[in-house]
């Protein structure tokens, strides 16, 4: 399975956050420690950022090499710097392809959007049942072919329903969704997410069966005051906090912090 990696806070460089660590989402990629399934994470990386003045769409720097195989991105991370961003690197499901409309984070308008986790036997079960959810639209936004990009679609179809949610309650609407789908076609989801749309991080441990993957947060630790940390698996030591099974965690730039059960 994928790790996943988000922060928001001051203001820093990608290189410190992806690098620099003991344990960084770099080591994760070949040298994870808690995934379920799989052994390294070498199908490809991306990275997403937003500008730190300008309220402008995301940025994002995607490939199918391993993340320890790229020449560029040690050089963009020691240029790049930002208040929000999200990384992750991809162990792919046996059978889909390795190309970049595969390749996490996913983008739509301000949103950003990674995933850790499957939908068992998805193409035999909820992908047909989810593309049917989705408005014309969203139908024409996809553009591959894994669960991660559907699950996605589909919280923006629902979003789309009822445009007055919040970022939360959509997240929290499709987990529930879901569920529901994956009992009546007899399959199980894990769920780990992380949504942002530059301005919170709204992220998910989920699964409709027990154990969900591993899901960190740590807020002010480290070399990184004044900030929350999101992760597969925790980056340094510190006074990391595991989330609770079937929960969400929200965050802001107002440090406003909320857990809730989903």
């Amino acid at each position: 399975m994928c790790r996943l990696l988000a922060y928001l806070g001051s203001p820093i460089l990608l290189q410190p956050l992806l690098y620099q660590p003991e344990h960084s989402l770099v080591v994760q990629s070949y040298q994870p420690q808690e995934m379920l399934s799989g052994v390294v994470n070498a199908d490809g990386f991306g990275v997403g950022w937003y500008h730190t003045t300008k309220d402008t769409e995301p940025f994002i720097y995607r490939s199918t090499l391993p993340i320890w195989n790229d020449d560029n991105l040690p050089h963009l991370s020691r240029y790049i710097e930002s208040q929000c961003l999200v990384g992750y690197v991809r162990s792919a499901t046996p059978g889909q392809a390795l190309d970049l409309s595969n390749s996490q984070p996913f983008q739509y308008q301000r949103l950003l959007f990674i995933h850790n986790g499957r939908i068992d036997k998805f193409r035999q079960t909820l992908y047909r049942p989810i593309r049917e959810q989705l408005s014309d639209e969203i139908y024409q936004f996809v553009r591959g072919s894994t669960d991660s990009e559907h699950i996605f679609a589909l919280l923006l179809a629902l979003w789309q329903k009822q445009p007055e949610m919040t970022l939360e309650k959509a997240l929290h609407t499709t987990l529930l969704t879901l569920t529901e789908m994956a009992a009546a076609y007899q399959t199980y989801a894990y769920v780990n997410v992380v949504i942002s749309d530059g301005h919170r991080l709204v992220a998910a441990r989920y699964g409709t069966k027990s154990p969900a993957p591993s899901l960190y947060w740590l807020q002010n630790g480290g070399n990184f005051p004044e900030s929350i940390i999101i992760a597969s698996e925790p980056l340094f030591p510190g006074d990391w906090q595991s989330f609770p099974e079937n929960s969400i965690i929200s965050v802001g730039e107002d440090s406003d912090f909320r857990i809730e059960q989903v």
